[in-house]
């Protein structure tokens, strides 16, 4: 019975939705009450002891008045369930308020009720007249006479009379803070879901098509829906699935035509030595420099593959050194004179009066001259023209190759230094070689610093263009 066994003892794992959500949730939350304790600090620190603070003020003028009637009535009985004389000392003077056309201006204390808080104690704290409920929390301030505590002024503090007789504030301020953090929660929810619509559904995508492509699809892509950060994480993610599927192709036919010029020599060898051994052939010269050119073939194949995955992993060795131009050119074309004359090719040779010397590898630059003319000489026609020019072109050399037809077709320009391409459709090995030369040559002008292009050639067939830099 074959199934999935999840451990009940492994971790839930949350997705990244779930994650954003509760993030923005949790975040809100706090803000929702900080804001709310903040407010309540504010308000009962802040502006209720702003109110108390001013209701101390406003007793503190009539506390001489309140010594002054009893040192001059000798008791609080004048002032015992007569409110009206209360009143009246308690109002302010008129001579210490400001007047405007005979209307007083009320204080402050006045505006916020701290009269109708104020109550009067006598010397054992019990009330004489003024605000009826004193608590304990009442803030007292002592009347004297001569020196004697004769009796208290009390102000109830503003939180009490609004807990004695606000709670039906207190109930709506309450219910409208909860109305305000539902609304916030809900705005929370919608914007945590957008983000993870907008955001979010992107990078599932990315990641989706990354699995994907660690599973080997790398044929698989993701669309493109905006020009920010995720967008360009999924433009970087399609070009990375293009270059491992090219990558993965190139592999596959380097494989193949490995195994194709590798198979072809071997068949050759392995006919010629059976027919030797069965006696059909015998081993004179023809044979033996049938033989040779095959393990010739062979040699060269190995070592020029050897010499690309040197050059792949950065281990081929160059001993630059001042070189000749000029005399490199002279050199590689003289070698090659002999074959060109015999494929009935013309060639011309145009270099400066003065010598074009650079900071090179000569060994590895008449390799690159070499593999370059060979192949000239290999896809040319006969009686064709070949052209190789030098020139200086400020810090650099600029060395060129032209030959007449036949010529190549413009898909096939981009390719040709491909390991393994040849511009030909067919497989001739009498023409064609193992397509490595090419590979080599921009290998060798990578080293040095320079470029390598191919054009089409003003002589009908292939401009080949090189850059290389005087000093590394």
């Amino acid at each position: 019975m074959s199934g999935s066994f999840t451990d009940p003892h492994e971790p839930m794992k949350l997705s990244i939705s779930t994650k954003l959500f509760s993030a923005v949730l949790a975040s809100v939350l706090f803000v929702i009450l900080s804001m709310g304790l903040a407010t309540s600090w504010s308000f009962t620190r802040g502006f209720l002891g702003y109110l108390n603070e001013q209701a101390l003020e406003r007793m503190a003028p009539v506390l001489p008045r309140l010594a002054s009637a009893y040192e001059r009535e000798g008791s609080w009985e004048f002032l015992r369930n007569k409110p009206d004389r209360w009143f009246e000392i308690m109002r302010p003077d008129h001579t210490d308020e400001p007047t405007t056309h005979d209307l007083r201006i009320p204080s402050a204390s006045d505006l916020t009720g701290a009269l109708f808080r104020i109550a009067l104690l006598d010397q054992d704290k019990k009330r004489v007249t003024g605000y009826p409920s004193i608590a304990d929390d009442a803030l007292l301030r002592p009347i004297e006479v001569d020196g004697k505590v004769v009796g208290w002024l009390a102000v109830t503090p503003f939180q009490s009379v609004t807990e004695a007789g606000g709670s039906r504030f207190q109930q709506y301020q309450l219910q409208t803070s909860l109305a305000m953090g539902f609304v916030s929660l809900l705005l929370a929810m919608l914007i945590a879901w957008w983000i993870a619509r907008t955001l979010l559904d992107p990078v599932k995508r990315v990641a989706a098509a990354t699995h994907k492509l660690a599973a080997g699809e790398y044929s698989n892509r993701v669309q493109v829906s905006s020009n920010d950060e995720v967008g360009q994480l999924a433009r970087d993610f399609n070009q990375l699935a293009y270059t491992l599927e090219r990558n993965e192709k190139m592999r596959r036919e380097f494989m193949a035509d490995v195994s194709h010029e590798l198979r072809t020599p071997l068949s050759v060898l392995r006919g010629e030595l059976e027919a030797i051994e069965d006696g059909v052939r015998s081993l004179d010269h023809s044979s033996m420099k049938s033989l040779q050119g095959e393990v010739g073939m062979l040699s060269k194949l190995v070592d020029d593959l050897y010499e690309l995955s040197l050059a792949d992993v950065g281990a081929l060795t160059y001993r630059k050194s001042p070189c000749d131009l000029n005399e490199l050119l002279e050199t590689v074309v003289a070698m090659f004179q002999e074959r060109c004359n015999a494929a009935g090719l013309k060639v011309e040779l145009k270099l400066p009066e003065q010598s074009l010397l650079l900071e090179a590898d000569a060994k590895r630059l008449q390799q690159l001259f070499g593999n370059l003319l060979e192949n000239a000489v290999r896809y040319t026609d006969a009686g064709g023209l070949l052209v190789i020019s030098a020139s200086a072109d400020g810090d650099d050399v600029r060395v060129s190759l032209m030959d007449s037809g036949p010529g190549v077709d413009p898909q096939q320009l981009p390719r040709l230094f491909e390991r393994f391409y040849r511009g030909e459709a067919s497989r001739n090995r009498a023409s064609g070689g193992a397509g490595l030369g090419l590979a080599i040559c921009h290998s060798i002008v990578l080293a040095h610093g320079g470029s390598l292009t191919a054009d089409h050639s003003p002589l009908g067939g292939l401009w080949l263009s090189l850059r290389l830099p005087r000093k590394v």
